[in-house]
């Protein structure tokens, strides 16, 4: 049943959470059940009625079992819209509030060169079918009262991905969305999610398939101060996983590759940038083009990890876990460069332990798989850190590598606009399109000063192993850093 504080995130978890317990219980045909076990009725809870209400945990329950929220409509992107949820967004854009003076200098009306602008007996009228949206009365107004009411999932996506049809029900342009969730963070009426592939995964470890969890550098901290690698090592195992590695690992992998590629590209004037960031990486894709060959061809860490770990055990499954929405494009668009097979993201990874009832052991044995400059890979700087570390350990100069560290999409956007126009000082840019970076990812379990306190007391108490040191742990194994 849905707690008494309907909100977005309270009712995303407890859909995630009763669709898991299905599955985990082989009872998924009994899916259709659910909206109407956890909202009884007659009263409505967080909408209007207790149909529409019904309606939104339906199309949230498809999503969790890896569907589109309305059959056979809508792409197959991994951001999708719950369209029985968005509805509550003003469909005007510019709006005059109660600040109006209707005052004799008419500014807002001066500025308007589409006539959309007339005065009433209270205030001036703003006409829709005339409005351009171009804002010059919001500007004019010497009196701020003219309110902007973008779509605040309009307004955060960075790459204008979003639009409204007939209807004004919002459409994602699967041709320009980079699957950053930024929309997922910023709607106000959760009318916009992901996709999960939560049921697939309970199905495969339920199996005798050898499957392995990898989990991103940006764990630690994310379960508490006292929920280290080693516990959730030991947790996800009691799960049913095979094993579980550290993706920390393949960052080790992509630092010492990357400063490889950095080094080549220098000596030859050349500029780089980063492969980790799957957002990132679709905004040169899909918007910078030009600028593609300048990406670094190393893979990400997940795919680095996920081929040891297939090097390791050749008929196994690995299944990602981290912070990140886009990563479950990337395994979707990496499925023939032997990576990992399935994603999930840290809050599904709590529904798993929740559902499953697994309680965490703070005496399970302490394990360290990767330096603690790959470990940092999961915020802002942490993967250029890593790679002039790199360039260190192999004896080069360091002060004579410019780096550019981009802390959000917007920062992202600007870099490589300067990129393209061929002016960019620096050598190297970081692309992280979470503000933070990974550790603020939108499928945390939770963002902010505590996670970052918990994060930073578990990261100190890390060895100081170097990144070419710890890749001697691997050296046995054979596999390509590099795509194919």
């Amino acid at each position: 049943m849905l707690e008494k504080n309907y909100n977005i995130n309270n009712i995303k978890h407890e859909v995630l959470y009763e669709v898991a317990k299905l599955a985990l219980n082989d009872k998924l045909s009994d899916a259709d059940k659910l909206p109407y076990e956890m909202l009884e009725g007659p009263r409505p809870n967080f909408r209007c009625c207790v149909y529409k209400e019904r309606e939104i945990i339906s199309q949230r329950i498809r999503l969790a079992q890896g569907k589109t929220p309305v059959p056979n409509k809508g792409n197959k992107n991994i951001v999708q819209v719950i369209s029985s949820a968005c509805e509550g967004c003003p469909i005007m854009r510019y709006v005059v509030t109660d600040n109006c003076q209707k005052c004799m200098s008419k500014k807002c009306q001066q500025s308007c060169k589409f006539g959309a602008i007339s005065m009433t007996k209270d205030r001036a009228y703003i006409d829709p079918s005339l409005c351009k949206e171009c804002g010059a009365c919001a500007s004019a107004c010497p009196y701020n009262a003219i309110a902007d009411l973008m779509r605040p999932c309009k307004r955060s996506c960075p790459v204008d991905a979003i639009s409204m049809d007939e209807n004004n029900i919002v459409v994602i342009d699967s041709g320009k969305c980079i699957n950053c969730g930024a929309c997922i963070k910023d709607c106000p009426f959760g009318a916009i999610s992901d996709r999960s592939f939560l049921v697939d995964v309970i199905k495969l470890i339920k199996t005798k398939t050898p499957v392995y969890a990898m989990v991103a550098p940006a764990i630690e901290g994310q379960f508490g101060k006292d929920i280290t690698i080693g516990v959730l090592k030991d947790a996800i195992k009691k799960l049913g996983f095979t094993d579980m590695f550290e993706v920390a690992i393949g960052a080790d992998i992509v630092a010492a590759s990357e400063a490889e590629e950095l080094f080549e590209a220098k000596s030859k004037g050349n500029k780089m940038t980063t492969s980790c960031c799957p957002a990132f990486v679709n905004m040169i894709k899909k918007h910078y083009p030009t600028v593609y060959d300048c990406m670094s061809t190393t893979v990400s860490p997940m795919t680095a990890t996920a081929r040891l770990i297939k090097a390791m055990s050749p008929e196994s499954i690995v299944v990602f876990i981290g912070p990140c929405i886009a990563k479950k494009g990337e395994v979707l668009d990496s499925v023939t460069q032997d990576s990992a097979d399935y994603a999930l993201t840290f809050e599904e990874l709590k529904v798993l332990f929740e559902a499953s009832e697994i309680e965490f052991d703070i005496n399970a044995e302490e394990v360290q798989q990767a330096s603690i400059y790959a470990k940092k890979f999961g915020s802002a700087g942490g993967v250029t850190a890593a790679v002039v570390r790199a360039l260190e350990e192999k004896g080069h100069d360091a002060s004579e590598y410019k780096v550019r560290q981009c802390n959000g999409a917007a920062e992202c956007k600007k870099a490589l606009l300067i990129l393209k126009s061929g002016k960019l000082p620096e050598d190297l840019i970081e692309g992280m399109a979470c503000e933070g970076g990974c550790v603020n990812g939108p499928g945390s379990v939770s963002v902010g000063p505590m996670i970052n306190r918990n994060r930073n007391e578990l990261l100190s108490k890390a060895d100081t192993r170097g990144i070419y040191e710890s890749l001697e742990s691997y050296s046995e194994y054979e596999f390509s850093s590099h795509r194919k």
